[in-house]
């Protein structure tokens, strides 16, 4: 697959066999998302109510005044002075920027100063180019670009706060129906949070321009039940199970540069600067999930990543046939 089709892709990957959320903004399903919405709503009826008012005297006064056939070519009489319609001009947009601000400070309020009840979880989100880490520190997990939460029940709320950190440039985090973009900025610690109510797949975005590839720097947020969630946890906290008869590729991976950037647990291979590949094939997507997780997408992806993503921080290893599908059955027994 050449880099022109690499939506192709993307389209492919997101229809994959788990239950995708389509991404509407005007569809929120968590507890931050739908308090922006609200306040959305409100802005765009005192907008809309503004126009129509606005729009309708326009017309009222083109067509009341509009110059006719027998006209004498006199003015209609004037009004100066009306102290009635200049407390109207005046205290009626004073009202409505007070509603809104009002409005506006009580959901930035509520987000920003959200309560944590028992059984948060926490995440720290680490933006880099072009990928996502994900740390749960509580959990003694870290995996790559899908993060898995679990669903908030509306009688328990269960929310889950995120602390966001950038390895290098700027990025933002954005997945439109589960809360509103936040920026990751170098050298400085921003937070978010959601409180998913509907499990299934949620797509998301890196919403500010990080370099070449920031198109292909996608988000994928698995809200999963809470049994489901735990499970998850359990097997990602677990050694990596990699077959016996990928010892080759295990020899190889171990004794090139690939284990100055990849961590697999349990190995000599502890590198910081790319994804952790301890459960690799737990995952549905590779690249920043622009690629569906297969052998084959694994091995074009090793041989030359440039294929798909121009500018990508991995370089091309240069392996051989041998050495190259070696790495790829190791990397392939990562569950």
């Amino acid at each position: 697959m050449g880099s022109k089709n690499w939506w192709a892709a993307v389209i492919f990957v997101q229809s994959a066999d788990r239950p995708l959320i389509a991404t509407n903004i005007f569809a929120p399903a968590s507890t931050p998302a739908r308090s922006i919405f609200d306040l959305s709503v409100l802005v765009l009826s005192v907008t809309a109510t503004i126009f129509v008012v606005v729009f309708g005297l326009l017309a009222y006064a083109v067509l009341k005044f509009r110059r006719r056939r027998h006209d004498d070519g006199r003015e209609p009489a004037q009004v100066y002075g009306s102290n009635q319609v200049e407390l109207a001009w005046t205290v009626v947009p004073v009202l409505i920027v007070l509603v809104l601000f009002l409005a506006t400070t009580q959901v930035i309020n509520a987000v920003q100063n959200a309560a944590r009840p028992d059984g948060t979880i926490e995440v720290t989100a680490i933006g880099h180019q072009f990928w996502w880490e994900y740390r749960f520190p509580d959990l003694n997990v870290v995996t790559a670009n899908e993060l898995h939460i679990p669903v908030s029940d509306a009688a328990h709320p269960n929310p889950t706060f995120l602390t966001l950190l950038s390895a290098d440039t700027d990025h933002s985090f954005w997945v439109p129906r589960l809360a509103g973009k936040t920026d990751l900025i170098p050298n400085r610690v921003n937070r978010m949070w959601v409180e998913p109510t509907q499990t299934g797949l949620y797509l998301g975005q890196c919403a500010q321009y990080c370099g070449t590839q920031h198109a292909k720097m996608l988000l994928r947020v698995y809200v999963q039940p809470r049994e489901e969630f735990d499970r998850w946890i359990q097997e990602q906290r677990s050694p990596a199970h990699a077959d016996d008869t990928a010892s080759l590729g295990k020899k190889i991976f171990e004794t090139t540069a690939c284990v100055n950037c990849h961590s697999v647990a349990g190995t000599v291979a502890n590198g910081q600067f790319g994804p952790d590949l301890t459960h690799l094939m737990s995952r549905d997507t590779i690249a920043a999930g622009i690629l569906r997780n297969t052998p084959d997408n694994l091995r074009r992806w090793v041989q030359n990543p440039e294929t798909f993503k121009p500018g990508s921080l991995m370089p091309a290893m240069g392996l051989g046939d041998r050495e190259l599908n070696a790495v790829t059955a190791y990397m392939a027994s990562l569950r």
